[in-house]
């Protein structure tokens, strides 16, 4: 899965991407609420960059 790191994990940023972009759900529209839309979206492409980093990684310690 794209989501899941080489150990089948789900990244630590991807979980803190969830847990903030949940928080923003609750809130009403608004500058709090597109605050933390935008810092879920960071850590989600961090996360993303991550899982694709440790995939590589992995695959280049296999061969």
């Amino acid at each position: 899965m794209a989501n899941r790191n080489v150990s089948g994990e789900v990244s630590t940023l991807l979980l803190q991407a969830k847990d903030f972009l949940d928080e923003a759900r609750r809130l009403k529209p608004g500058p709090a609420r597109n605050e933390l839309r935008e810092v879920a979206k960071v850590l989600h492409e961090l996360g993303k960059l991550e899982t694709q980093s440790k995939f590589a990684s992995h695959q280049a310690d296999t061969r």
